[in-house]
């Protein structure tokens, strides 16, 4: 019914920079609350980043200033800007959408806690 399908990922260096997209693929309605998650080897799934509906957004205290969350509703699409990478930014970076409406036929339909595949991300020291 959707997919949340990341791209944007790969190899920089200590101090570079990477975009992450996460585009909602569906006959979507409307998105409620985003997320970026990551997961670093031998580690726990952490929250990196969120953003609501209306724009609000919130960030785990070892991102803040580095990295930026934004989305664009009409795309069904979510951003992570990612500046002053380091190399303990290196995980698979995941998206989440808490509410997916979904619309067919005349009809609605809630999807809950949506994940993306994920995308590696590796920054070399």
């Amino acid at each position: 019914q959707v997919q949340l399908v990341e791209s944007g990922g790969g190899l920089v260096q200590n101090g570079g920079s990477l975009r992450l997209s996460c585009v909602a693929v569906g006959d979507i309605l409307s998105v409620n609350d985003l997320e970026w998650y990551r997961q670093a080897p031998g580690k726990q799934r952490e929250l990196v980043a969120t953003i609501s509906s209306g724009g609000r957004a919130n960030y785990t205290d070892s991102v803040k200033g580095r990295f930026i969350i934004s989305r664009d509703n009409a795309k069904h699409t979510v951003y992570l800007q990612m500046n002053s990478l380091e190399p303990e930014d290196t995980a698979v970076y995941y998206c989440h959408a808490d509410e997916i409406v979904l619309t067919h036929g005349g009809t609605w339909t809630r999807v809950y806690g949506a994940w993306g595949h994920g995308i590696q991300v590796t920054v070399s020291s």
